[in-house]
């Protein structure tokens, strides 16, 4: 399947669910990992997770674009369009759309290593940091000491 099948497919559940067209933009992104899909409140586009489709097929996917596409009519209709809001809740059980997507294999979820060690000066507590933190913005979460940055050797995790 390819963006363009997938933009036929997002209009055909829009009208037959929620008997509104789509009008806007609906694209494969291969990059979503932690999410199933996405719509953006500025240009009304939505992208959908290809790994989601590839892993679990169109059935799991079909609920994700109508779990986008209630973010999308309610947001154009001006109302509450968020995940917390009875809008939102009422409109997604109605159509049939999942909540949650299915979390996708460790083999496919990209876990970096860690880089760097915040250690506290006085109790030696550790906290791993996968980014550089400065260490003058926080304080120990135990003692409330000092904290030193150390740059990790990457071969030496391996």
């Amino acid at each position: 399947m390819d963006d363009r099948q997938l933009q036929l497919w997002v209009e055909n559940i829009s009208l037959s669910s929620f008997g509104r067209p789509f009008k806007h933009r609906a694209s494969f992104n291969r990059r979503l990992r932690s999410t199933g899909g996405r719509y953006f409140t500025r240009t009304h586009d939505i992208e959908i997770s290809w790994l989601q489709y590839e892993q679990f097929g169109p059935a799991d996917v079909e609920k994700i674009i109508k779990h986008e596409l209630c973010h999308y009519h309610l947001h154009l209709l001006k109302q509450g369009y968020q995940h917390r809001d009875d809008d939102f809740k009422e409109l997604l059980e109605k159509v049939g759309g999942t909540r949650y997507c299915r979390s996708l294999p460790q083999s496919l979820q990209r876990k970096e290593p860690y880089r760097y060690k915040l250690v506290c000066v006085s109790c030696r507590a550790e906290y791993m940091r996968k980014r550089k933190a400065d260490p003058k913005k926080y304080v120990c979460g135990h003692c409330k000491g000092k904290l030193k940055l150390l740059a990790l050797d990457l071969v030496q995790q391996s």
